[in-house]
């Protein structure tokens, strides 16, 4: 009787497996329920069901599946490296650090545990103690594109674009996207007379910051670019020089035979792009002056000289490190309130909209961010403007690729990489950007308050604003 029950539940455990490889999350949850009903000590189903619970977002029931799991299989190296991963991602570094070193202990050829030691001090800015970690992860395996793309992040937030740019090609996101490709990869070869298309990044603001390459691309003397981005990005980019097509993703492509297809962040490693001459001529995009005027009616009316100030204080809550990168409510931004004779914009859009209603029952805040439907909207707004300050989403992008002055403020935590390590400008957006830096208690207190000041220093006394 007990070997029937062992072997049912193997069998629920391969079942849920299988649910768990096909993203099936709640059927995979119930099943290995089911499998522990029957063997409440069968170790591996109650490490996948802490996985799937991970994946769904309920850390806590997760983290007690995983720390059962490994008191009955302690010497398991696999279960200390996942309850790792999952207590990084919670910021509980020292806990994630220990968890490392245990399955190090077990394994010390792991080349995914070095690489998740590796970003895990790259996160905390251990940025020596990360690279050796990373480089040690790659050469136990080269063909470990997590550790590859962790130290691509590293030397690019460093400057060092000759490695970082080569080590960015092992993002393989856009695998799938390859194997719908019927044609050759542009990897450098001519492109005299020859037609390609470009494909779109995982994010909009990095479409938004990487299209400045397509003129380049297309000084190659090619005979036709193809660019393919986010739906929401297709009128926004029919203003930038160089493609003959854009086209968004949720359309066909034509049937028209191309040569050759990039992914639009390749662009810099085979352009030769350096620290020293990235291509920054502003703007390389424009707002269509027809939308303009209409968005020109929406926004408050001038009095005197009064500057407009667009806000964005939150971005996807979806992306990686959103809690850290978006500002907990709008009422954080309370310091600005206190600076007079300023026009506040809400270009807030999604995440965050419902916040407006309670701040404009205070002081007025005109809310266009939930009225705008693309981001040619958000151009035509943003061109009325006369500064944006944004927490680092796609917005920042626009208002630097449109020429237009924007304060970007920066978490401490997993600080991008394109933004670098301590400057308070940026070369892709020279002259209009400038950058406010949390420091290492990832206080937003100290970073707004430094914003108001600066705000309150770009007014003379006669409240004409000089940007």
């Amino acid at each position: 009787m007990e070997d029937s029950a062992d072997d049912a539940a193997l069998a629920l455990f391969q079942l849920g497996e299988q649910q768990l490889h096909d993203a099936q999350w709640e059927q995979a949850a119930q099943t290995f329920r089911q499998a522990l009903a029957l063997d409440a000590q069968f170790a591996e189903a109650h490490a996948n069901l802490g996985y799937v619970l991970d994946q769904s977002g309920e850390h806590a029931q997760a983290e007690s599946c995983y720390r059962l799991a490994l008191q009955l299989a302690p010497n398991n190296a696999t279960l200390h490296l996942n309850l790792g991963a999952m207590l990084a991602l919670q910021k509980r570094h020292a806990e994630a650090q220990d968890c490392y070193g245990a399955a190090l202990a077990l394994e010390p050829q792991s080349s995914a545990c070095w690489s998740n030691l590796g970003a895990l001090n790259l996160n905390l800015k251990n940025e020596d103690r990360a690279e050796a970690c990373l480089r040690h992860a790659i050469a136990l395996d080269p063909a470990n594109h997590r550790a590859s793309f962790n130290l691509a992040y590293l030397q690019l937030r460093r400057g060092n674009f000759e490695e970082g740019w080569a080590l960015f090609e092992a993002r393989d996101w856009y695998v799938a996207m390859q194997k719908q490709l019927a044609f050759a990869r542009w990897q450098g070869q001519s492109l005299v007379g020859r037609s390609l298309l470009v494909t779109y990044e995982a994010g909009h603001g990095d479409v938004i910051q990487f299209c400045r390459y397509i003129a380049l691309l297309k000084e190659r003397g090619t005979a036709h670019i193809t660019l393919l981005c986010h739906p929401a990005l297709t009128g926004l980019m029919r203003s930038l020089e160089g493609p003959d097509t854009v086209c968004g993703f949720d359309l066909a492509l034509s049937p028209a035979h191309f040569d050759y297809w990039m992914p639009l962040m390749s662009a810099p490693h085979y352009l030769g792009t350096r620290a020293n001459h990235i291509p920054a001529a502003l703007p390389y995009l424009h707002a269509e002056p027809a939308l303009c005027r209409l968005w020109a009616s929406r926004l408050p009316a001038t009095e005197g000289s009064a500057p407009r100030v667009g806000l964005v204080w939150k971005g996807n809550p979806q992306f990686e490190n959103d809690s850290a990168r978006s500002l907990p409510h709008l009422q954080s931004l309370a310091p600005l309130w206190r600076v007079p004779g300023v026009d506040f914009i809400s270009l807030q859009k999604g995440e965050g909209e419902d916040e407006v209603a309670l701040r404009q029952a205070q002081q007025p805040l005109t809310d266009l961010g939930s009225r705008m439907q693309d981001f040619a909207d958000a151009a035509a707004i943003v061109a009325q403007l006369d500064l944006v300050i944004s927490v680092d989403t796609a917005m920042v992008h626009l208002a630097g690729a449109l020429g237009k002055p924007c304060w970007l403020l920066l978490p401490w935590y997993m600080t991008d990489w394109r933004w670098g390590a301590e400057a308070a400008d940026t070369p892709w957006y020279p002259g209009v950007m400038r950058l406010f830096r949390q420091g290492p208690d990832s206080d937003w207190g100290p970073v707004i308050a430094e914003v108001a000041l600066a705000l309150q220093e770009r007014i003379t006394p006669q409240g004409t604003p000089s940007y």
